[in-house]
């Protein structure tokens, strides 16, 4: 969540490089950093992230695992105790001399708030300094309400978490709002007519600060979610990793070394809307054959309600919430019933040849399925994928590809927009952050 020094380590950090602030491409080994950046506070990011990687650590380990000296560390430590971010909590085992003063980042010093806004369901969170999660709340998605009305429910939503954490509002840093791609993030707009032609171009991110009086973050749900998964998840934050996030629709991103990969417009790895059929129906996207056509929530509905029997016997309601009504055919197949079994494997073969594509891109270490949809169905997905990854990459590889489960896959981007918020604000990054108009 944090900056880092103006010179090359050989540490590469998750805070200080999630939101893109860290030249990979310097000399292998090492990290260049933005130098747009004062001094004083990539001082601070690469501190506070040694001492979350770390745990507790002192202020010699420092020095060595950051590269900056004795007394940056001091003084950047000094700072931090005094805003109460960091906290000492002990001494290490003695080397030879003094026992050395330990320190950890102090959880209730900060607070931010993460909001997943989908057309089938909305989650959000209220997370700590070191992300843990600290109240949830859901309800049904926006797709049966107007961007007013939809953002005032979340805005009394986070203020009923808010209480019922006994968070203290002074320590709040901002809000995370993650939503559907394309996006202007500067302007804080969906560039999609998603869930409606209501939301298209609608000033949602303003809006929200608004009824929130705190600064907003906008973002894509699947770079969120692969941020959330760098914090809680059962990845590598120093490795390179894909995520497949799937909720009524199809998203993709990747992180390497703890930085978020967002090209030019921060619209990237569109996954859902690559062509796996050049002869396919055109999507509402405007290309063509879009794997999402072939492997989504929505299609597999349509696909169960054709089987003959298997819509009767689910129950399953094809006008219905999209999420709710495909969690019966995940706990169908869950069940043991072929039909159910056989679509979402069907569906998994899709997404196994989306997971090919990159890793075939990107050279990716592992591949983490998140997201609700993949709740209630992550076993029969995760074999399949993993099967086609195999099979397909295995001329290229070195090693394999491992294919895993989220281990919250209905909450990993609403926590990866709270972090997103707990980042901006510690940065002081203000590209992409909207403010709260003036009281």
């Amino acid at each position: 969540m944090f900056l880092s020094p103006p010179k090359k380590v050989k540490v590469v950090t998750v805070f200080a490089s999630v939101l893109g602030y860290l030249d990979l491409s310097a000399e292998e080994g090492h990290v260049a950093y933005n130098r747009a950046w004062t001094p004083r506070p990539r001082a601070r990011g690469l501190v506070l992230d040694a001492i979350r990687a770390a745990g507790t650590i002192s202020r010699v380990e420092l020095t060595d695992i950051t590269g900056l000296t004795g007394a940056t560390i001091s003084d950047t430590v000094r700072d931090l105790l005094g805003d109460g971010l960091v906290i000492e909590t002990g001494r290490g085992a003695s080397t030879g001399g003094k026992p050395r003063t330990l320190v950890q980042l102090n959880p209730p010093a900060r607070h931010s708030i993460g909001v997943q806004l989908e057309r089938n369901t909305c989650v959000i969170v209220v997370i700590d300094l070191t992300g843990r999660p600290l109240a949830r709340a859901s309800f049904q998605g926006a797709s049966t309400m107007a961007p007013e009305q939809a953002l005032a429910l979340v805005a009394a939503k986070v203020d009923d978490l808010l209480t019922e954490a006994a968070v203290d509002r002074t320590k709040l840093l901002g809000a995370g709002l993650v939503s559907y791609g394309p996006q202007d993030q500067e302007a804080g707009v969906l560039l999609t007519a998603q869930p409606t032609s209501q939301w298209q171009n609608y000033p949602i991110a303003a809006r929200l600060a608004g009824l929130l009086a705190l600064p907003v973050v906008l973002d894509n749900d699947a770079a969120a979610a692969a941020i959330g998964e760098s914090w809680v998840g059962p990845v590598d934050p120093r490795g390179t990793y894909g995520c497949l996030y799937m909720a009524s629709g199809i998203g993709g991103a990747v992180m390497s070394a703890g930085q978020l990969y967002r090209g030019s417009t921060s619209n990237t790895v569109e996954i859902g809307h690559i062509t796996v059929d050049i002869n396919g129906e055109r999507c509402t996207c405007g290309n063509i054959g879009c794997l999402e056509n072939f492997a989504g929530p929505s299609v597999l509905l349509r696909q169960a309600s054709a089987v003959p029997g298997l819509a009767r016997r689910i129950g399953l309601d094809t006008a219905g919430d999209t999420l709710s009504e495909f969690a019966k055919l995940t706990a169908a197949a869950g069940a043991g019933d072929a039909a159910a079994t056989d679509l979402l494997a069907r569906s998994a073969r899709y997404l196994g040849c989306a997971a090919t594509t990159m890793t075939m891109l990107f050279d990716v270490d592992a591949i983490v399925l998140s997201g609700p949809g993949f709740t209630g169905a992550a076993a029969v997905y995760q074999a399949v994928i993993q099967d086609e990854v195999d099979h397909r990459t295995k001329a290229w590889r070195q090693r394999p590809v491992r294919v895993v489960s989220s281990a919250n896959a209905s909450d990993a981007a609403a926590v990866g927009a709270a972090v997103l918020a707990m980042q901006s604000a510690l940065t002081r990054r203000t590209t992409g952050e909207i403010k709260p108009p003036a009281q």
